[in-house]
């Protein structure tokens, strides 16, 4: 039988696998409470592609929370269920599901592993306390494996690996053991390993039992271990690796003593706490093949939920919960969801919104399984639901008590890096647009929508060309409204490099009261901080008086909001007003306001009127092969560098260079195809420059199309 053909093996199999619990599961009867040290909360990432969702289905399937193997390619997985994710075939967000096993109740988060989607691991990292890292036998670390295993890292997680497809064919374990001994060392303890036969995995070895395991159809049969000088090996460097955890299994260890297979639980139980052992397991969750050991070794390995910020996670303590997430369901409404730090959340709990100060009545309280909702009537201190309709609750707000209130760290989201203008296709959906986009943003803490206030433009940022384009689907889907992308307007300058003196003066007689208002001003450059600068203290003998000063200077900043050459506001400019003339009668502020603008436009065409283009700092993390092939990007985009050595992160370099904002428009699709992913940017507005000419030449041509499609 293949691997592709025994489908019906796996559903007679369930029946054989199924226990009785398991089986009320099914049945609707509600979860039953699991106190806080019987709860584990794990996060699945990894690079794309490698299996992690299968993963997570053969879990649900083996444990009876799901009736039926689900296929990423079939499209009917429990935690693929988003419309997008069924078409695209990936994973383009977080989704939760839980599990019971070994009488304790896992909550599994797969996360996505493309980096358009890096916020659904984000998320799923803040809400868990142990991340299972997933390879592909015969690969190499790969990029999303390095992030998530350093990510998870930053926050203190204790870390899986569990290298899968390890049926599959031409797959080499050994070889991602090995790539994997490399970069992390000793840390690395391979927990179950295939013993090979003919290139074929012959059974699955445990050496946290002591025992080996050959599967059929996903069943497992013990057999003996088999008598191999690898096996051998590798069971020599698990023992080690158990006896480095404890001082007293250490001496054990160096005194030849073999460990009791509780002594072997409690050591790797204490490295996985501390991040010194990083246990790795050997499976394949197309087969089911030793999916079982995985989650053996999560029951017992893993840690059980902690307190933060000095919190004790304890039911009985003060409420501290975290929103890592936040849904908008077209049935039930908003939906929150809720990792319990300390306390626990009921229907009657006062919901205090650490960041608004304010108390909001609770919704119905619920946990999912993919798109599946159960109600449930508490979420205890370390364990993770859904709380619908709290409206004024944000992804990163602390849910707390009013009377110990409480901000817990929010979610680590990455920055957005890739900007689009949003452009409407029916003309009056211009509200139902922003409204959803607002609504999306609530949604993905790694998507941001505001309106550019200089160039008019909706914009929208995200991580990249499939996340955009993931939301422009979404809006369409979910509120009915259709869009385009398009790359947004720069935002340019004016400015003057001349100093002219001109007249402006205002005279109009229309019978009764008459209009007359005269300056001489004369504009200049101004190299200040501000961007305007009006004076008036150059006049003398109440040529003009003192109360139309303030017409005057409001005249000129209404035109310097419009240049006269592309129509971009104007800056560096200083006006001194130091002569004029009046009437007694027909002078007025609005005849000295026409009178300055009239002066404006006659200097600014003689004043050298030229462009300016925002330049910023770009600071780019790249790895050390590929720094030539970036700094030779950067300089194609008219960047300067202006320093580079070696980052924080190891095999890293920092390159800081100013580029012209006009030219970053795709620098993070580059980067991330040069780097393949490994590298990542940020930028800061730095000044405003003199554009080339060629530059401006396009720039102004633009605008003058523009104005005559107008």
């Amino acid at each position: 039988m293949t691997r592709y053909s025994n489908y019906q093996a796996h559903k007679k199999l369930k029946l054989q696998i199924y226990t009785a619990a398991q089986k009320t599961a099914l049945g609707g009867i509600s979860l039953k409470a699991y106190t806080t040290e019987n709860i584990r909360n794990v996060a699945i990432a990894g690079h794309g592609g490698r299996g992690k969702t299968t993963l997570a289905e053969a879990m649900l399937y083996l444990s009876g929370s799901s009736d039926r193997l689900g296929r990423v390619a079939d499209g009917n997985t429990v935690l693929d269920f988003d419309a997008e994710e069924k078409r695209r075939k990936v994973s383009v967000s977080s989704a939760m599901a839980y599990i019971e096993w070994n009488n304790k109740k896992v909550n599994i988060i797969d996360s996505p592993g493309l980096f358009d989607f890096e916020g659904g691991r984000s998320e799923a990292l803040r809400a868990c306390e142990t991340a299972i890292v997933v390879l592909a036998a015969g690969g190499g670390v790969d990029v999303g494996a390095e992030k998530a295993l350093r990510a998870a890292g930053r926050r203190g997680l204790s870390k899986f690996i569990a290298v899968t497809k390890c049926d599959a064919e031409n797959a080499d374990f050994y070889k991602t053991l090995d790539a994997l001994k490399e970069q992390y060392g000793t840390a690395i303890c391979p927990v179950v390993v295939p013993f090979m036969q003919d290139g074929k995995v012959d059974c699955y070895v445990n050496f946290l039992q002591g025992k080996a395991f050959k599967y059929q159809n996903g069943k497992a049969t013990e057999v003996p271990v088999p008598e191999d000088a690898v096996i051998s090996g590798i069971h020599e460097a698990f023992t080690e690796a158990v006896a480095t955890a404890d001082d007293d299994l250490m001496m054990k260890f160096f005194d030849g003593e073999a460990f009791t297979h509780d002594e072997i639980v409690s050591g790797l139980s204490k490295g996985v706490l501390d991040g010194t052992v990083v246990p790795v397991y050997a499976c394949s969750g197309y087969n089911l093949d030793a999916v079982d050991l995985v989650l053996n070794g999560i029951t017992k390995l893993a840690p059980a939920p902690k307190g933060e910020e000095g919190l004790e996670c304890r039911a009985d303590a003060p409420l501290a919960a975290i929103c890592f997430k936040t849904v908008a369901d077209p049935f039930v409404g908003k939906m929150s969801f809720f990792k319990v730090v300390s306390g626990k959340i009921t229907p009657d709990t006062a919901a205090y919104n650490a960041r608004t100060e304010e108390v909001e009545k609770m919704g119905k309280l619920i946990t999912v399984r993919g798109a599946k909702q159960e109600d449930i009537s508490c979420i205890t201190a370390g364990d993770i639901g859904v709380v619908t309709k709290l409206s004024g609750f944000k992804t990163g707000d602390t849910m707390c008590d009013p009377k110990n209130p409480v901000t817990l760290k929010g979610v680590d989201f990455p920055l957005p890096c890739y900007a689009m203008a949003v452009n409407v296709v029916k003309k009056g959906e211009e509200d139902k647009v922003a409204s959803g986009l607002t609504r999306l943003a609530e949604e993905d803490g790694a998507l941001k929508f505001y309106t550019n206030k200089e160039t008019k433009e909706q914009i929208i940022e995200g991580l990249g060309e499939q996340h955009l384009d993931t939301v422009v689907t979404r809006l369409k889907n979910k509120f009915g409204v259709e869009v385009t992308l398009t790359v947004p307007k720069v935002a340019y300058r004016e400015t003057i490099r001349k100093s002219v003196d001109k007249q402006g003066r205002h005279k109009k007689q229309s019978g009764g009261h008459g209009q007359f208002g005269d300056v001489w001003i004369r504009f200049e450059p101004y190299m200040g901080d501000e961007d305007f600068v009006f004076t008036s203290d150059e006049v003398v003998g109440g040529a003009v008086p003192k109360n139309f000063f303030p017409a005057v200077e409001k005249g000129l900043r209404e035109c310097i909001a419009q240049g006269l050459i592309a129509g971009y506001p104007m800056v560096g400019i200083k006006a001194a007003l130091h002569d004029g003339s009046y009437h007694p009668v027909d002078s007025s502020e609005m005849a000295f306001k026409t009178a300055a603008r009239i002066a404006f436009k006659a200097a600014i065409p003689e004043a050298a009127p030229t462009i300016l283009e925002p330049i910023v700092t770009l600071k780019a993390y790249i790895p050390d092969n590929d720094l030539g092939d970036i700094m030779g990007d950067v300089t194609k985009r008219r960047g300067r560098v202006l320093g580079m050595g070696p980052a924080e992160e190891p095999k890293m370099q920092e390159l800081i260079a100013e580029v012209p904002k006009a030219e970053m428009g795709d620098f993070a699709i580059t980067l991330r195809s040069v780097t393949a992913g490994r590298g990542h940017f940020t930028t800061e507005f730095a000044r405003y420059e003199d554009a080339p000419q060629n530059i401006a030449e396009k720039v102004i041509a633009e605008a003058k199309l523009e104005d005559d499609e107008d």
